[in-house]
């Protein structure tokens, strides 16, 4: 549990989050609690010299109800002014619906080369209020500090360079004595920001229970002249190209890519391609900020947005990206109207302020309430999202009950199955022959029956003849199967054997033989050496289900993926391949295909190794990036038309029991503009294990990952 939740847990009795979601605990990082913590309703009475304050319950205001959404993304901030009255003024946006403030901690007058001394010689910060005017929970919960802008630590004036690098520091200490959750740092000034990056590296170093949210616009043009660059708006100046993401990218590998280096990013009025902002999705973005000048006017006078601004504020909610209002009222609003506005709009109800940003608050909630539900698919698929888990060992391991219930639970699977083996059926045996003509089936890997079941209910449909044999090797899963038969009354239908299925003999030759040994990259769980070795049990003209199947491989941008495997500090974990559900990623290119295996394999030199050079060509328009991996899937064709698989493009609807498989690069990849990606993959076969090797070779080159096995491998 992260010690600053505990805190809280401790002082106002909360139930805190657990730190960690998923199978493995030990092969991911500890989550950053976000400031959007629900605290209860209270009354606080705050004693500052001779004046009584009165706080009264600042309830979380979330935009609305979403089915199966409980992240951070429901709630909106605001961005304020300095102001040494902080009580007043977030008792006055909290109440006005808003859920937290991104709030200066200090007058922007404040230089420390100039500020007055005490008695001691100490400076005396200007900074916005004490401490005890909040309760600890009120600062880390509904406050975001705000860094002084004027800060400029590349700058050539040594006053200028060294009061920023004070500055900076004094204000981070003080965010980080308040207890808040994060701050916001300034965008550069300048083309350079190596020191600047550097000061912030060292303070990332010191602190353990805040992020910085480095702020930088959302920005990609065409290329530009030097004098058309406008110094007060743009940190590029001098640059002959504006890409904020080029910045960002500089900054952070300052940084180490380190874990609480953020982003929050200040949307456009006009929006960069949807392949250039992709990238950013990718990227460690907390919170996205949308000034007033961006909303349009709607027939009625209110504010609204264009489409794309729309598109991309629910894609930001559906990546847990929070938004903040900036700005004034720019809209031809009175506050008459603003006060007396009850129409559908106003989603918060029992609210005692109606602030003069309610109309914008009301358009971004009306957007978040106008989203589809969250599938039941992914709501299931939640507390997997970005965790690394590692790949099954299906010939080494015996899977636990637990294991095989999730996989059961996917019903879409096995009625893809079911239908596979109906048109087997169907097609082997005609209609004058369904009554006499016997079809033998074997299920090989056959766990607690679930194709048993499917086959069965397939010959039940179709109205064949079915014998079948359920080969399983655990003989855990073999004490469920005999269960299953005797429960449902098929035991003159159904033989089991307690075998692996490369070890046994069958007592005849099978018509049709079914498995479900796919993995996430389709030959990862060893299905070419099963059914290789499962084949001799087949007839020479049996059919084997499935019939085919392909891997893909895809170049992607996956910062939070690369942290967790980089904070395990050693070589190993970037030589694996994990299993994870892909959420804030970038995926940058479509996916190509890799290795495909054919059932029954009819070559005769019958090798499972297998290599490909792949060459990716990242569209112009997204601009540079950076590539943490490669994002694998599988297809499959399990009889003719009916297939199954996790393929983006073509995947098999509501289905659950794959993840895609990540490949980490130990050195993440930049890619400029245009600049193809070169990427090699081999399957390599041991005697006793199986196992992938990588490298990419363009735009530039990378050691072979997982030489001969040494990391990860798959035993046979």
């Amino acid at each position: 549990m992260h010690p600053l939740l505990l805190r809280h847990q401790q002082a106002e009795g909360l139930a805190a989050r657990a730190a960690t979601k998923g199978k493995t605990p030990a092969t991911k990082t500890l989550q950053k609690p976000c400031y959007a913590l629900a605290l209860p309703p209270f009354l606080r009475l705050l004693l500052l010299g001779e004046q009584f304050i009165v706080l009264f319950g600042l309830d979380k205001m979330p935009l609305g109800h979403r089915t199966g959404d409980k992240s951070e993304s429901r709630y909106c901030g605001i961005e304020t002014d300095f102001n040494d009255d902080m009580p007043h003024v977030l008792h006055q946006n909290i109440s006005g619906g808003f859920d937290f403030l991104v709030a200066p901690l200090i007058d922007p007058s404040y230089r420390p080369s100039s500020a007055k001394n005490d008695g001691d010689g100490s400076p005396i910060p200007p900074f916005a209020a004490s401490d005890l005017i909040l309760s600890p929970s009120q600062w880390s919960s509904h406050v975001v500090g705000k860094i002084s802008t004027w800060i400029d630590l590349d700058s050539e004036s040594d006053e200028l360079r060294m009061d920023s690098e004070v500055a900076l520091k004094q204000e981070i200490a003080w965010a980080s004595h308040l207890s808040l959750q994060a701050c916001i740092l300034p965008p550069p000034r300048g083309a350079s920001c190596s020191n600047y990056a550097r000061t912030v590296n060292q303070i990332l170093q010191s602190i353990s229970n805040m992020q910085l949210w480095i702020r930088l616009p959302m920005e990609k043009s065409d290329a530009v002249d030097d004098d058309a660059v406008d110094a007060n708006f743009n940190p590029f100046n001098g640059r002959k190209m504006l890409d904020s993401w080029e910045w960002w990218n500089t900054f952070r590998l300052l940084c180490e890519h380190h874990s609480q280096l953020c982003l929050a990013l200040d949307i456009p009025s006009s929006l960069p391609s949807v392949n250039s902002i992709g990238r950013w999705f990718g990227e460690p973005v907390r919170a996205a900020f949308i000034h007033t000048n961006s909303f349009l006017t709607n027939a009625r006078g209110y504010p609204c947005l264009s489409r794309r601004h729309q598109y991309l504020i629910k894609s930001f909610f559906n990546h847990t990206i929070q938004i903040i209002l900036s700005g004034n009222l720019v809209h031809n609003i009175s506050q008459e109207k603003i006060l007396s506005t009850t129409d559908e709009n106003n989603h918060f109800e029992g609210t005692s302020i109606r602030h003069t940003l309610r109309p914008y608050l009301d358009y971004v909630a009306y957007l978040y309430q106008n989203m589809d539900p969250l599938p039941e698919q992914e709501r299931f698929e939640i507390g997997y999202r970005d965790f690394l888990q590692s790949p099954l060992q299906p010939l080494m391991d015996n899977l636990e009950a637990q294991t095989y219930e999730t996989f059961e639970k996917d019903t879409v699977k096995y009625s893809q199955y079911q239908r596979a083996v109906s048109q087997v059926l169907l097609d082997r045996v005609p209609d004058e022959k369904a009554s006499t003509a016997t079809t033998v089936l074997m299920v090989v890997g056959a766990g607690r029956g679930p194709l048993v079941r499917a086959s069965l209910q397939a010959a039940e449909e179709t109205g064949r003849k079915l014998k079948v044999y359920a080969v399983e090797k655990n003989p855990n899963a073999v004490i469920t199967l005999h269960s299953l038969i005797k429960l449902e009354g098929w035991e003159n239908l159904v033989t089991i054997v307690s075998s692996d299925m490369r070890c046994w003999s069958a007592p005849e030759k099978a018509d049709i033989l079914v498995s479900e040994l796919l993995g996430s990259f389709g030959d990862n769980e060893l299905s070419p050496e099963c059914l290789d070795g499962a084949q001799r049990f087949l007839k020479p003209d049996g059919i084997s289900i499935p019939s085919s199947y392909t891997s893909y491989l895809q170049p992607i941008t996956a910062t939070k993926l690369y942290n967790d495997v980089k904070a395990h500090k050693d070589l190993a974990h970037f030589e694996t391949a994990y299993v994870v559900k892909l959420h804030r990623v970038a995926r940058l290119a479509p996916p190509q295909q890799v290795f495909t295996f054919t059932h029954p394999n009819d070559s005769t030199s019958r090798s499972n190794e297998r290599y490909k050079k792949l060459c990716f060509e990242i569209p112009v328009d997204t601009g540079s990036a950076l590539v943490h991996g490669f994002a694998g899937y599988f297809d499959s064709v399990l009889y003719k038309d009916v297939h199954l698989g996790i393929v983006p493009s073509k995947a098999t609807p509501n289905m659950f029991s794959w993840f895609p498989i990540f490949f980490p690069l130990r050195k993440p990849l930049y890619v400029s503009a245009g600049s193809p990606v070169e990427v090699h993959m081999w399957r390599c076969c041991g005697a006793s294990k199986v196992w992938y090797e990588w490298c990419v070779s363009s735009p530039s080159v990378s050691p072979v990952h997982n030489t001969n096995g040494r990391s990860y491998w798959v035993g046979l």
